[in-house]
Protein backbone atom coordinates (compact mmCIF):
# COMPACT_ATOMS: atom_id res chain seq x y z
CA UNK A 1 0.00 0.00 0.00
CA UNK A 2 1.39 3.38 -1.01
CA UNK A 3 2.01 5.98 1.66
CA UNK A 4 2.42 8.77 -0.91
CA UNK A 5 0.31 11.75 0.15
CA UNK A 6 -1.07 14.21 -2.35
CA UNK A 7 0.42 17.67 -1.91
CA UNK A 8 -2.44 20.13 -1.99
CA UNK A 9 -1.58 23.82 -2.19
CA UNK A 10 -3.25 26.27 0.15
CA UNK A 11 -4.85 29.54 -0.84
CA UNK A 12 -2.62 32.58 -0.65
CA UNK A 13 -2.94 34.44 2.64
CA UNK A 14 -3.77 37.62 0.70
CA UNK A 15 -6.99 36.06 -0.62
CA UNK A 16 -7.96 34.84 2.84
CA UNK A 17 -7.27 38.29 4.30
CA UNK A 18 -9.30 39.97 1.56
CA UNK A 19 -12.27 37.68 2.24
CA UNK A 20 -12.13 38.58 5.94
CA UNK A 21 -13.08 42.17 5.13
CA UNK A 22 -14.73 42.06 1.69
CA UNK A 23 -18.52 42.32 1.51
CA UNK A 24 -19.87 38.86 0.78
CA UNK A 25 -23.07 39.88 -1.01
CA UNK A 26 -21.27 40.46 -4.34
CA UNK A 27 -19.46 37.14 -3.89
CA UNK A 28 -22.76 35.38 -3.23
CA UNK A 29 -24.47 37.03 -6.21
CA UNK A 30 -21.56 36.14 -8.52
CA UNK A 31 -21.48 32.52 -7.35
CA UNK A 32 -25.24 32.24 -7.74
CA UNK A 33 -25.08 33.64 -11.29
CA UNK A 34 -22.26 31.23 -12.16
CA UNK A 35 -24.09 28.24 -10.66
CA UNK A 36 -27.28 29.15 -12.53
CA UNK A 37 -25.34 29.27 -15.78
CA UNK A 38 -23.94 25.86 -14.96
CA UNK A 39 -27.47 24.61 -14.24
CA UNK A 40 -28.65 25.94 -17.60
CA UNK A 41 -25.75 24.40 -19.51
CA UNK A 42 -25.70 21.15 -17.56
CA UNK A 43 -29.32 20.45 -16.49
CA UNK A 44 -28.48 16.83 -15.73
CA UNK A 45 -26.15 17.98 -12.96
CA UNK A 46 -28.96 19.06 -10.68
CA UNK A 47 -31.41 16.41 -11.92
CA UNK A 48 -28.90 13.74 -10.97
CA UNK A 49 -29.02 14.89 -7.35
CA UNK A 50 -32.46 13.30 -7.04
CA UNK A 51 -33.89 13.82 -3.58
CA UNK A 52 -30.83 15.90 -2.65
CA UNK A 53 -31.89 18.55 -5.16
CA UNK A 54 -33.74 20.13 -2.24
CA UNK A 55 -30.88 19.64 0.22
CA UNK A 56 -28.23 22.10 1.34
CA UNK A 57 -24.56 21.51 0.66
CA UNK A 58 -22.01 23.33 2.79
CA UNK A 59 -18.63 23.72 1.17
CA UNK A 60 -16.04 24.71 3.72
CA UNK A 61 -12.73 25.75 2.17
CA UNK A 62 -10.61 25.34 5.30
CA UNK A 63 -7.97 27.81 4.15
CA UNK A 64 -10.50 30.62 3.70
CA UNK A 65 -12.60 32.46 6.31
CA UNK A 66 -15.90 31.68 4.57
CA UNK A 67 -18.34 28.82 4.08
CA UNK A 68 -20.26 28.40 0.84
CA UNK A 69 -23.85 27.34 1.27
CA UNK A 70 -25.24 25.76 -1.92
CA UNK A 71 -28.98 25.26 -2.16
CA UNK A 72 -29.51 23.33 -5.44
CA UNK A 73 -33.14 24.49 -5.32
CA UNK A 74 -34.16 21.86 -7.89
CA UNK A 75 -32.04 23.37 -10.66
CA UNK A 76 -32.28 27.08 -9.75
CA UNK A 77 -29.29 27.10 -7.39
CA UNK A 78 -28.55 29.74 -4.81
CA UNK A 79 -25.07 30.14 -3.35
CA UNK A 80 -24.37 32.18 -0.25
CA UNK A 81 -20.92 33.00 1.04
CA UNK A 82 -21.05 33.24 4.83
CA UNK A 83 -18.56 33.98 7.58
CA UNK A 84 -20.50 31.93 10.11
CA UNK A 85 -21.46 28.26 10.07
CA UNK A 86 -24.92 27.25 8.93
CA UNK A 87 -26.88 24.01 8.89
CA UNK A 88 -27.00 21.71 5.90
CA UNK A 89 -27.60 18.21 4.64
CA UNK A 90 -23.86 17.64 4.29
CA UNK A 91 -20.69 19.62 4.96
CA UNK A 92 -17.63 19.02 2.82
CA UNK A 93 -14.44 20.54 4.22
CA UNK A 94 -10.98 20.78 2.74
CA UNK A 95 -8.55 23.26 1.22
CA UNK A 96 -10.03 25.29 -1.64
CA UNK A 97 -7.51 23.69 -4.02
CA UNK A 98 -8.83 20.23 -3.13
CA UNK A 99 -12.45 21.28 -3.64
CA UNK A 100 -11.66 22.88 -7.01
CA UNK A 101 -9.48 19.93 -7.97
CA UNK A 102 -12.42 17.60 -7.36
CA UNK A 103 -14.69 19.68 -9.60
CA UNK A 104 -12.07 19.81 -12.35
CA UNK A 105 -11.23 16.11 -12.20
CA UNK A 106 -7.68 16.64 -10.98
CA UNK A 107 -8.04 14.78 -7.68
CA UNK A 108 -9.70 11.54 -6.72
CA UNK A 109 -12.34 12.11 -4.05
CA UNK A 110 -11.73 8.75 -2.40
CA UNK A 111 -8.00 9.43 -2.07
CA UNK A 112 -8.68 12.87 -0.57
CA UNK A 113 -11.22 11.41 1.85
CA UNK A 114 -9.01 8.57 3.05
CA UNK A 115 -5.99 10.86 3.40
CA UNK A 116 -8.20 13.18 5.48
CA UNK A 117 -7.57 16.11 3.14
CA UNK A 118 -11.34 16.10 2.68
CA UNK A 119 -13.77 15.72 5.57
CA UNK A 120 -17.44 14.90 5.08
CA UNK A 121 -19.96 15.46 7.87
CA UNK A 122 -23.65 14.70 7.65
CA UNK A 123 -25.38 12.73 4.92
CA UNK A 124 -22.55 11.07 3.01
CA UNK A 125 -25.05 9.84 0.39
CA UNK A 126 -25.71 13.50 -0.47
CA UNK A 127 -21.97 14.11 -0.88
CA UNK A 128 -21.69 11.05 -3.10
CA UNK A 129 -24.67 12.19 -5.21
CA UNK A 130 -23.02 15.60 -5.67
CA UNK A 131 -19.68 14.05 -6.53
CA UNK A 132 -21.23 11.73 -9.13
CA UNK A 133 -23.27 14.56 -10.64
CA UNK A 134 -20.18 16.79 -10.94
CA UNK A 135 -18.08 13.97 -12.39
CA UNK A 136 -20.72 13.27 -15.05
CA UNK A 137 -21.04 16.95 -15.98
CA UNK A 138 -17.27 17.34 -16.53
CA UNK A 139 -17.44 20.94 -15.35
CA UNK A 140 -14.87 23.61 -16.05
CA UNK A 141 -15.71 26.57 -13.86
CA UNK A 142 -13.28 28.86 -15.66
CA UNK A 143 -14.89 28.11 -19.03
CA UNK A 144 -18.32 28.86 -17.56
CA UNK A 145 -17.07 32.25 -16.34
CA UNK A 146 -15.26 32.96 -19.62
CA UNK A 147 -18.51 32.35 -21.51
CA UNK A 148 -20.22 35.24 -19.69
CA UNK A 149 -17.21 37.57 -19.59
CA UNK A 150 -17.75 39.24 -22.96
CA UNK A 151 -14.76 41.40 -23.91
CA UNK A 152 -12.96 40.40 -20.71
CA UNK A 153 -12.95 36.69 -21.63
CA UNK A 154 -9.43 36.47 -23.07
CA UNK A 155 -7.75 38.63 -20.40
CA UNK A 156 -9.58 36.62 -17.72
CA UNK A 157 -8.45 33.33 -19.27
CA UNK A 158 -4.87 34.61 -19.42
CA UNK A 159 -4.95 35.64 -15.74
CA UNK A 160 -6.40 32.27 -14.75
CA UNK A 161 -3.64 30.43 -16.67
CA UNK A 162 -0.96 32.44 -14.87
CA UNK A 163 -2.64 31.93 -11.48
CA UNK A 164 -3.00 28.20 -12.11
CA UNK A 165 0.69 27.82 -13.04
CA UNK A 166 1.94 29.88 -10.10
CA UNK A 167 -0.37 28.52 -7.41
CA UNK A 168 -0.64 24.87 -8.39
CA UNK A 169 -4.42 25.13 -7.92
CA UNK A 170 -6.48 23.49 -10.68
CA UNK A 171 -8.64 26.34 -11.91
CA UNK A 172 -9.62 24.58 -15.15
CA UNK A 173 -10.70 21.07 -16.10
CA UNK A 174 -7.79 18.74 -16.59
CA UNK A 175 -7.64 16.93 -19.89
CA UNK A 176 -7.48 13.20 -19.45
CA UNK A 177 -4.41 11.65 -21.01
CA UNK A 178 -5.32 9.07 -23.59
CA UNK A 179 -3.51 5.80 -22.98
CA UNK A 180 -3.04 3.36 -25.84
Amino acid sequence: MSTHKISIPHCPAALANLLRIAPLVPVSLSLTACSRRIAKNHPGLFQRLGKYGCGRFLLNPTDLPIVLCLDPNNGAPIVRALRKPCQGTVKISGPLAALLGLVHGAYDGDALFFSRDLVIEGDTAAALAMRNAIDDAELDITEEIVAISGPFAQPFKHIVNIAERRSGVYLTRQEEATEW
